[in-house]
């Protein structure tokens, strides 16, 4: 019991609950504004963090600053992935139909390529690097400096982005479309172009996410489909469409897993995340703090 308070564990909960935050971003406004089930969200993790391993094994530069050319390589994937197939999907009547179901064989056939790629590139070992590795003592609590650092920048980052999205013209926009489509072009918003950013916006900060990741963790080409069930579920606990109350759902999700585990044990981890994903679905699908069916 003593170590369930210790403000060790608490610190692990808040670094594991920033980066799901983080990642769940990205997943909430590629599926809020375009409905798009994008199963190789965690597959973008996995790439951002293999741009910082090969950045910092080859080129020694450093994660802080490769998360940025990661977030730039994955929003360009993002770009690449809009102009070739969904630009073409959403913007046909009868393909918008079954959007869901189309998108969700296309990342799914998308995901394989991406980590069969990965293995036949980069070998299916598990990979890391030391990065920051010092140990920083702030009262009872030790971290190594990357743990600090990823805390840190992931919740400055998470932050922003939730404020930039919910106060800036473009966020404004966005939000717009998450909550009804067909009102959004009516009342002149450019619709195909919000789109495009959104998805361009959400698979950059998943790659920067990834990027953060590799700080603390090995990385693998099969990394990614934890982080996607996880990010799944928090934009059904903190409401589709709401970002702020995703990113607290991203935290709470952290506490939730990281407490829970200390409780039972690793072999735990999955039944906790999608028990709470079937319970949520259960007793309220609209998200602990989603207000209501989002209209499209």
């Amino acid at each position: 019991m003593d170590s369930l308070l210790s403000p060790q564990l608490l610190a692990a909960a808040m670094i594991t609950g920033v980066l799901y935050a983080l990642i769940s971003l990205g997943l909430n406004l590629v599926y809020g504004t375009m409905r798009l089930l994008n199963v190789a969200h965690g597959d973008l993790v996995m790439i951002g963090a293999y741009v910082a391993f090969i950045a910092f094994s080859l080129l020694n530069i450093g994660p802080l600053v490769s998360m940025f050319g990661a977030a730039l390589i994955c929003g360009f994937l993002g770009w690449l992935s809009y102009k070739c197939v969904f630009q073409r999907l959403l913007s046909n009547g009868q393909l918008l139909s079954r959007l869901e179901e189309n998108s969700l064989l296309l990342f799914f056939a998308l995901s394989v390529i991406i980590q069969n790629l990965a293995i036949l590139f980069f070998s299916a070992d598990r990979r890391g690097y030391e990065y920051l590795s010092a140990i920083v003592e702030i009262g009872d609590v030790r971290l190594t400096g990357a743990r600090l650092t990823v805390l840190i920048v992931g919740a400055v980052i998470s932050a922003a982005v939730v404020f930039f999205l919910r106060f800036s013209l473009f966020g404004l926009a966005m939000n717009a479309l998450i909550q009804n489509r067909d009102a959004s072009a009516i009342v002149g918003i450019n619709v195909d172009r919000v789109q495009m950013s959104s998805l361009i916006f959400g698979f950059g900060i998943t790659g920067l996410a990834g990027a953060l990741i590799s700080m603390m963790e090995p990385i693998s080409p099969v990394m990614g489909f934890p982080y996607t069930m996880s990010a799944f579920v928090i934009i059904i606990l903190g409401g589709l469409g709401n970002l702020w109350g995703g990113f607290l759902a991203g935290l709470l999700l952290g506490v939730l897993e990281v407490y829970g585990v200390a409780l039972t044990g690793p072999e735990w981890r999955s039944v906790l995340v999608y028990g709470i994903f079937v319970l949520i679905l259960i007793f309220r699908p609209q998200g602990l703090l989603g207000s209501g069916k989002t209209a499209r």
